[in-house]
């Protein structure tokens, strides 16, 4: 999360924006499934689409990410 945190505030932005530029730029993902309970969540959301991270940003968002085996598909 301190990563996320960091690109957040370098970019001026919410986490959740920087989050959800994100998982829009994964192949593959079509339609996210947003839990909004907040109108800043909706607006969050929305422009999430209008913010390209950089190939720097998103090698710094996943630098923390260790693969795991999937449980019980051996």
């Amino acid at each position: 999360m301190d990563v996320l945190r960091e690109v957040a505030d370098s970019r001026g932005v919410p986490p959740a924006r920087v989050a959800l530029a994100w998982l829009l730029g994964r192949a593959g993902v079509t339609a996210p499934i947003v839990g909004a309970t907040k109108l800043s969540h909706i607006h969050d959301a929305v422009a999430a689409v209008d913010l390209p991270l950089t190939l720097a940003e998103v090698d710094r968002l996943e630098a923390p990410y260790q693969p795991h085996r999937v449980l019980g598909h051996d």
